[in-house]
């Protein structure tokens, strides 16, 4: 196989358990994600790797292909390893089980990145951030990318950090960042991140094998221990948004999103 896509199910989440099977619009999260990722037109296969017998009643009751995994895996990343580790295949799309608003062409981006250029063995996703909100919210994880596409570095602060001649040492308005002197909004460099990976597999064993780095401890962000040991991490943009589900809260902003 060229391509396949694994959906990591951890039922554990530290901040909503068993958020994977949350009702979402009738139906389970996990069917939502599943749905769209089916919608991919490269993907040679797509599995949900499971950690709870819950989670395998439900995915196999809509229809889903699904592998019992380790309880002791700790991350999704590790979890995957396992499922592919037997499996003969290229590239591993990596598609969170908590983003129902996943759209198929985010998949076949990055698998075709990684197919078409061999320099990076990584892929992700960005998408431009026109929202001041969403630049300043540490949630919001942002990138900044160099001139042909890859990772320069991952934060949760507003970067790169928009200096202008005249400014003093005092907090620059991060308004004037979106906005001209009409007020009229301009376009900037702000990438903001969506989570979804793909590793050829030979690199996915090698990352799932390297230490913590410090700026991964610092930012708590896995995909820093990549650039830290000098990895390269293409990107694609993407135009389409979407919204990870770590609270009830954000399941009902998803709902919300999904309706309009």
């Amino acid at each position: 196989m060229r391509v396949i896509g694994v959906i990591p199910a951890r039922w554990k989440s530290q901040r909503f358990e068993g958020k994977v099977l949350a009702e979402l619009l009738g139906k389970p999260m996990i069917q939502h994600v599943w749905e769209r990722a089916k919608e991919s037109k490269i993907l040679d296969d797509l599995i949900i790797a499971a950690d709870n017998e819950e989670v395998m009643k439900a995915v196999k009751g809509f229809g889903g292909k699904v592998v019992y995994t380790s309880k002791d895996q700790p991350s999704g990343t590790d979890r995957i390893a396992e499922v592919v580790n037997p499996l003969d295949v290229e590239v591993i799309v990596n598609i969170q089980g908590d983003e129902p608003l996943i759209h198929h062409t985010m998949i076949d981006g990055l698998a075709n990145a990684l197919l078409e250029d061999k320099r990076a063995p990584m892929a992700t996703v960005v998408k431009k951030i026109n929202d001041k909100r969403k630049l300043l919210n540490p949630n919001v994880v942002k990138c900044v990318i160099d001139k042909d596409g890859y990772a320069l570095y991952f934060s949760r602060s507003p970067i790169p950090y928009m200096r202008k001649d005249n400014e003093s040492h005092s907090m620059l308005d991060i308004h004037s960042w979106f906005s001209d002197d009409s007020g009229n909004t301009t376009p900037q460099n702000y990438y903001k991140h969506i989570g979804i990976y793909a590793y050829t597999k030979d690199f996915l064993f090698t990352y799932t094998n390297l230490p913590k780095s410090k700026l991964e401890e610092t930012e708590k962000l896995e995909q820093l221990r990549a650039l830290e040991n000098g990895f390269k991490i293409k990107t694609i943009e993407t135009e389409f948004d979407t919204i990870g589900v770590d609270t009830p809260d954000d399941l009902r902003h998803a709902e919300w999103k999904m309706k309009q």
